[in-house]
């Protein structure tokens, strides 16, 4: 069993920032890929990046790359999620996820884990 805390979440205007974090228990963390999500009011749980459990391959979805930063502190069993120039767009609640393998993936269907969601609120 791995549980999952998410932090960070908040409002702010539109190009301001926010960075997630999301800490995980267990002690084999740097063996789980991570992921995040978001569901914004009315849509589908969408994918938003993911992690391999090294830290060396990372996936975006397209509508935040060059915004977004995911990244992990395996000494820290903490994923992060650097969001930059945020748009109205962005917001939702956000969702941590692990995939308990070392290999990321962007298919909600793949995580074993969840955590309980941080709003993100973006105003224009």
């Amino acid at each position: 069993q791995v549980q999952l805390v998410e932090s960070g979440g908040g409002s702010v205007q539109a190009g301001g920032s926010l960075r997630l974090s999301c800490a995980a228990s267990g002690r084999t963390f740097s063996s789980y890929a991570m992921g995040w999500f978001r569901q914004a009011p009315g849509k589908e749980r969408e994918f938003v990046a993911a992690i391999s459990g090294s830290g060396g391959t990372t996936y975006y979805t397209d509508s935040v790359k060059g915004r977004f930063t995911i990244s992990r502190d395996n000494a820290k069993n903490t994923v992060y999620l650097q969001m930059n120039s945020l748009k109205p767009e962005d917001t939702a609640v956000y969702y941590c996820a692990v995939d308990t393998s070392p290999i990321a993936t962007r298919r909600a269907g793949g995580y074993d884990y969840w955590g309980q969601g941080t709003q993100v609120t973006v105003s224009s």
